[in-house]
């Protein structure tokens, strides 16, 4: 989405002040375009499906006791446009994307961040420039029942693009809030204002196209994926912390996207009802490379 759109929609619809609190909100993304052909001036950054390419003696990751995982996405970071986004992503290398889809067990074991045990069903791996790597085969499944399959090779080129946070994240709802609105208890501050109804709805109504994603701001199927994100790293070691817990909202904004894959007919994936995966990272553990420390989410319709 073109950054003057989203400044003309704010502006047209919105109150001058709250349009420029707004519009501080937008972040640049790169967004990941599946090209299966592509032309002689394509710059291919990456790939969804296909085989990895891991590091001889690197193990091809396995969430214990279910199965080995799928092999979603990798993106060439030395080819990203990184100078133009506002994540400190790796300058090279390459990051592979890992998730249990189902396959093996017909979805009956699911990843959610509020089941810590589940974390292992996916994986982000950062491989350095440099280091020899080869494409590695599919793991075998021992069940003749089960077919594990990898998902066809699709080319990713990349575009940068401006994200806006979804309507329920809170550093939209506070954007459009004016000072003392919002203190009438948890049911008046999860509500936008009258005078912002017209351009809520309006963004809504935005067509955009499938939603693959490093960096900027995710595009939740459902509610704001941050939340999802927070609560279940807050109650990680068995807490009972709740969704109106001013600690949640306070969390959430410190987690960041890193990557979202969306469903794609290209590459015959489909996650969920037309759903999208989403890694997030705090942006410290990302500036570290730390992405072991990376958490993730499913959201489909």
């Amino acid at each position: 989405m073109t950054e003057s759109t989203l400044h003309d929609l704010a502006r047209t619809l919105l109150p001058a002040d709250l349009a420029e609190r707004w519009i501080s909100l937008l972040r640049p993304a790169a967004r990941l375009v599946a090209t299966p052909e592509p032309g002689p001036e394509d710059v291919v950054v990456g790939r969804l499906g296909g085989l990895p390419e891991l590091p001889e003696g690197m193990a091809w990751p396995v969430w214990e006791g279910h199965g080995p995982l799928s092999f979603i996405a990798s993106v060439d970071c030395a080819a990203l446009p990184t100078g133009s986004l506002d994540i400190t992503l790796p300058a090279d290398g390459t990051l592979s994307f890992f998730y249990f889809d189902g396959q093996i067990d017909d979805g009956d074991a699911l990843v959610w961040p509020d089941e810590p045990k589940s974390w292992a069903g996916a994986r982000v791996v950062h491989v350095p420039a440099g280091v020899a790597v080869a494409e590695r085969a599919l793991p075998v499944v021992d069940d003749e029942d089960v077919e594990f399959e990898a998902y066809p090779e699709v080319p990713l080129t990349a575009r940068v693009e401006w994200t806006a946070p979804d309507s329920w994240h809170p550093d939209f709802v506070a954007a459009l809030r004016r000072d003392g609105e919002g203190e009438g208890g948890e049911e008046e501050s999860n509500h936008h204002p009258a005078e912002a109804k017209a351009f809520v709805d309006a963004l809504w109504d935005l067509e955009r196209d499938a939603d693959h994603l490093i960096g900027g701001h995710a595009n939740p199927v459902q509610n704001a994926v941050e939340y999802e994100i927070a609560h279940g790293f807050l109650n990680r070691d068995g807490g009972d912390i709740t969704w109106s817990d001013p600690r949640v909202e306070e969390e959430a904004r410190r987690w960041t996207l890193l990557a979202q894959i969306d469903t794609d007919d290209a590459a015959d994936m489909m996650w969920g009802d037309c759903g999208a995966l989403y890694w997030l990272i705090r942006p410290e553990d990302l500036a570290a490379g730390r992405f072991d420390q990376a958490m993730f989410t499913m959201q489909c319709c």
